[in-house]
């Protein structure tokens, strides 16, 4: 075995390691925070937690807390789960033969006997706990390392571009899109680039006069600095980079927080805006990435640094409580979609309707991976062919 083979493999053992460990880092931070909103809200409802699991499978190593719940890290790290007392299996699907034999003491800790609204507070509590992740992480780097920002002042203007056909002159300072305050080119970008195809209505100053201007955006494909491409609206205008255009403002507490939230909200209000366009034909659904893009993104965005590794374990972590909100069966949401029927009717589903409900829904999340994991694998192969 030549020295060469063997330089070129440990090359690509460390490129891997590059991908592997950031990920492994984000997920089981935006993981760990979705069980513990679980494990919490279960504690104050006065169930018996059996299990708190980072990852699937055979278990690496664990301990018991003094209440007896078994804390552990398992072989397959592509997720966790919280499992009660009288729960069957990982998706809390309920032991039917242990309920019919469980004494009186034992149905007061367990979560299926528990009233809905105790059972629904706890299932809703992964998801919010990781919102409130996203804005703590959020908050926490407004908070340590300032705002920064640029006025939405236009430098620049492409020919034949949206903007100049919305009548864009260089100078231009925008102040509002629709009617919804701009305070930066950031803002504006943000604004525009969910708005493909639709007429915005953008109030700017021009030599001390305001006027309203209507654009509309072009879709178009554009590459971030990884080499990652993106489908989103522009208008065609670069940003002033004059020293007065540009900030740098230090946050206080209470006001990053305020910052956090609505770095939330948007990635929730862009997340729900692709997929609504991904059902309406307006986006392409092979934007959509599993495992395997999440990764690559993660190894690409701890190359510039962990403050940036810590911006995407907050949008992972605002993702995954979207998608757990999302009424299938074996999420989050498909549980909740069950107690709001059982609320109605007065009595829960029969066992075989929930029965057919879980394998629907687990037909539905691996046909789901299945896709986004293709999308991975073609995403990859064609930067190697651009390559």
């Amino acid at each position: 075995m030549s020295f060469s083979f063997l330089s070129n493999f440990g090359a690509v053992g460390w490129g891997v390691l590059g991908y592997v460990i950031p990920f492994l880092f984000v997920l089981t931070i935006v993981v760990f925070f979705h069980e513990l909103g679980h494990f919490v809200v279960a504690r104050w409802c006065g169930v018996k937690v059996l299990t708190f699991s980072i990852g699937f499978g055979r278990e690496l190593l664990g301990f018991n807390d003094r209440h007896a719940t078994r804390w552990k890290i398992s072989a397959i790290p592509l997720g966790g789960y919280v499992k009660f007392f009288g729960d069957d299996n990982a998706a809390s699907v309920p032991d039917q033969s242990a309920l019919s034999s469980m004494t009186e003491a034992e149905r007061q800790v367990s979560f299926v006997h528990q009233n809905v609204a105790k059972r629904s507070a706890i299932v809703v509590a992964g998801p919010l706990a990781n919102f409130l992740l996203a804005v703590a992480i959020f908050a926490s780097l407004f908070m340590i390392y300032g705002k920064q920002s640029t006025a939405a002042r236009v430098d620049t203007i492409q020919a034949g571009s949206a903007a100049e056909a919305a009548g864009f002159k260089p100078g231009d300072l925008v102040l509002a899109i629709n009617g919804r305050p701009v305070e930066s080119f950031s803002d504006m970008q943000r604004i525009v680039s969910t708005s493909a195809g639709e007429t915005l209505s953008i109030l700017v100053e021009r030599g001390g006069e305001q006027l309203t201007l209507k654009a509309v955006p072009a879709l178009k494909e554009v590459k971030d600095s990884f080499g990652n491409v993106h489908r989103i609206g522009v208008l065609g205008i670069s940003r002033s980079l004059a020293s007065d255009d540009l900030k740098h403002q230090p946050v206080a507490p209470l006001k990053a927080l305020g910052l956090g939230g609505q770095e939330t909200w948007f990635v929730i209000e862009r997340t729900l805006s692709y997929i609504g366009g991904v059902f309406s034909g307006r986006e392409a659904a092979d934007q959509l990435g599993g495992p395997i893009r999440i990764a690559q993104v993660s190894g690409q965005v701890a190359s510039a640094g962990f403050p940036a590794l810590m911006h995407l374990a907050a949008v992972l972590s605002v993702s995954i409580g979207l998608l757990n909100l999302f009424p299938v069966p074996l999420l989050d949401g498909g549980h909740l979609l069950f107690y709001a029927i059982e609320a109605i009717r007065g009595r829960p589903l029969s066992e075989r309707a929930q029965e057919m409900g879980f394998r629907i829904g687990l037909a539905i999340v691996v046909m789901l991976m299945i896709f986004a994991t293709f999308n991975d694998i073609v995403h990859i192969a064609s930067q190697w062919t651009a390559s």
